[in-house]
Parts: C-alpha cells; structure tokens; sequence
C-alpha cells in the first residue's frame, strides 16, 4: 500500500518541464496529492494554469508574493510534503542545491526542507559531464540527496548522450520503492559492511597497478541495504561515480588499507565483499618516478592480503553471513565453487568478464552460489542485482 500521501513538485527551466505534466497526472493516479513550484525559468516551458489544472492545486512562483506567503509560507511548503522531487532538475538548480545559494521560492524551499528530496537531472550531455556539474552532484549525494536518472538517448538539441530525464514511470517506481524499503526497513536490527570498487598499489610515486572495476555494483549494494534500513558502511576504492546515498563512506587506496578498514568494523551481522581488490603489490616501492633508460626493468610482486578469506575464516566475530564475488574468465561455476569453499563464505555471487563488458557496465549477469544450491539469474541492472541480493537477505536472515 502507498504511504506517500503528499509530495512538492518543484519544476525548472528546460525543454523536458513538459513531461512534467504527465508526471503529475501519474502521480494523481496514485492518490497523491501534488503541490507544485513552478521557477521563473519553468514558465518559460510551460505555464501556471496548466500545472495548477493537472494538480488541482495552487501552484507557487514567487518567494515575495505576500499572498503565497500568508496562504502558505515558503517554510510550510518545505515541511508539508512528505518528500520533495525536483523534475525537471537542471544544472542550475544542483548548482544552487550544492552550494546553499536560495535567490529564489525552489531554493529557499530546498534550504528549509527537513524531508528527503530526489533530483531528476535534464540537461545537455556536455552540461552532465562537465567537472563542475559532477563535483556538485557527489557534494549532493554525500548530503543525502537522491538522484533518479539521467537517462541516455537523444536530445531535443541534437547531441546523443547521457542527460535525458528519466521516463515518468521510472520517477514513480523508484520513489515508491525507496520510500516503501525506508517505512518497512526488514533490516533495521542489522549491520553491514560493503567493499566496493578497485584498490591501487603504488608502483613509483605517480604509478599504480590497478583493475577496471567501477565500483558501481559494490555502491548499489550499500545503497539497497541501507533503505533496507542496515546500519551499512561503504569501504570504497578510488572511483568516478557519486558515492551511493545513506551508508557510512570510508575511503580507502591500497589492499591493506581495506583490511584494516574491514577489520575495525567487526562484528557486523552481515559482510559482503564485493571490492575488486588488487591480488599483489610492489614488494618495494619507489620513491622516485621511474624514468625510461632504454632497457627492461622487473618490478617484484608480493601477494595482498586475501580480505575475504580472512573475513570467512576467523574463529570470532565472524559475520553471521559472509559473501563474495567471483569475477572469472572461464569455468565460471567450478572456480566459484571452489572459491565458495576455500575463502569460508556462505554465498557467491559470480559472473563471467571474459568480454571485459561488466567491469562499469549499468547490467549485471550472476550466477548465484551457496553452500547447497546455484541459481542463473537473467541479466538486470546492477540495481536491480543488488534488491534481489537484499531480498535474499532479508530471507535468509526472516526464515
């Protein structure tokens, strides 16, 4: 059943604020009262009247308009909804948000508001991809704030990228879904620890060895657990994606800094380790760059620390329910096994990256692996991955 009764929809400039209008009427069909702030440069798009006659409601411009303010402060409006959803949301508006600039009604609202906000970015690829725009996102996501999209696909100016805003029916699903997992929280009596991401073992000062993971489905794990409502701390490698929403962040380089990060937080109920962790490191490092003199160097390597096998292995404080990752090139099955077995782990969760395309892909293919069975799941999101894992979880630890 929907729990979420009213929500403020706060519309900004740019060519996607017509979709918008359907989101209102979808968000109508599921009995949710919509309040509408409509910017300045919103109106450029689409008008007053049409937001007011799909929501039913007035619909707020001005942050000086005395009549607004008497009928419904901009204080009220942050505090009356049970969530905030900025669609569209463009460069500007997460620019503001980042830097606690409020010039106008939406920014103000957004300073005021004590309830969780979603942001739905549309704007040029270029415009996503700019560092400024990315450094203002992650400021947002290290804050809580909550990003739907943007989608891939061609836009209204031309160019083909990341960038368009996300399809109405996906905005609703996923805050349904967030906030449904945040009332329910089957996991609120747990804690859990993730791994995610590469780590980097210095070779010279400015050369590390390293691995193409991305860290996305390690990030998407924490997230998903923690509106499972598990205390979930992220141990992170050095990546390029915005750090996932909720979970405690610890960042880390090398494979000795996981463990020891690792370590320090058992016991936790629940372990997973979904890191892809440099197997070896220069025996010594150098302290100067290595400089090319015409002939072969040997760079001596010695092994890491297995961090999964000395988590499924200890005698105390061993997590509840311990699982890893097994990213192979062949004999996917007989090596997950075998891995399932030697690192002491309850559950693994395999995949093939022969072709190289999972390392950073939005998809995942598992091969799921416990103690007593195996079961292929169909190819999915890397979100999608890691509700199922969640709902496992929830099984394993309800049943």
């Amino acid at each position: 059943m929907n729990k979420l009764k009213n929500i403020l929809l706060i519309i900004t400039g740019g060519i996607a604020a017509y979709k918008s209008l359907e989101l209102i009427r979808r968000l109508k069909d599921q009995n949710i009262n919509v309040t509408c702030i409509l910017t300045k440069s919103g109106s450029e798009f689409i008008t007053p009247l049409s937001v007011s006659s799909l929501s039913g409601n007035h619909v707020y411009s001005d942050l000086f308009n005395l009549t607004d303010e008497n009928k419904m402060g901009h204080i009220e409006l942050s505090r009356a909804a049970d969530l905030i959803l900025i669609a569209p949301a463009t460069t500007n508006i997460i620019s503001k948000m980042a830097y606690g600039s409020c010039d106008d009604l939406a920014s103000t609202v957004l300073m005021a508001t004590n309830k969780p906000v979603y942001i739905v970015p549309a704007m040029n690829v270029r415009m996503w991809h700019n560092p400024a725009t990315q450094r203002n996102i992650q400021t947002l996501v290290e804050d809580g704030v909550k990003f739907i999209g943007p989608d891939k696909g061609d836009m209204a100016c031309g160019e083909y990228g990341l960038g368009r805003m996300s399809e109405t029916q996906e905005i609703i699903d996923t805050i349904l879904e967030h906030e449904t997992s945040l009332l329910k929280q089957p996991l609120k009596m747990f804690s859990a620890l993730v791994t995610a991401g590469p780590t980097r073992e210095l070779i010279d000062p400015v050369r590390y060895i390293s691995n193409k993971s991305s860290g996305k489905q390690g990030y998407a794990i924490a997230e998903s657990l923690h509106h499972m409502g598990a205390r979930t701390t992220l141990i992170t490698g050095p990546t390029n994606i915005p750090l996932p929403i909720g979970p405690t962040i610890i960042k880390v380089n090398t494979a000795e800094e996981m463990l020891n990060a690792t370590e320090a937080l058992l016991p936790v109920d629940i372990a997973i380790c979904a890191a892809a962790v440099s197997d070896y490191k220069a025996n010594h490092g150098i302290n100067e760059k290595i400089k090319k003199n015409g002939e072969n160097i040997t760079i001596d390597l010695t092994e890491n620390p297995d961090i999964l096998k000395r988590i499924g292995k200890r005698n105390s404080s061993r997590p509840s329910l311990v699982i890893g990752f097994a990213a192979e090139t062949s004999d996917l099955l007989k090596n997950a096994n075998y891995k399932l077995t030697a690192k002491g782990c309850d559950w693994i969760l395999a995949n093939d990256v022969s072709d190289g395309k999972i390392f950073g892909d939005d998809n995942n293919k598992i091969e799921f692996i416990t103690k007593h069975s195996s079961h292929s799941w169909e190819k999915m999101s890397k979100e999608k991955v890691a509700e199922k894992l969640s709902k496992n979880i929830i099984n394993y630890f309800t049943s």
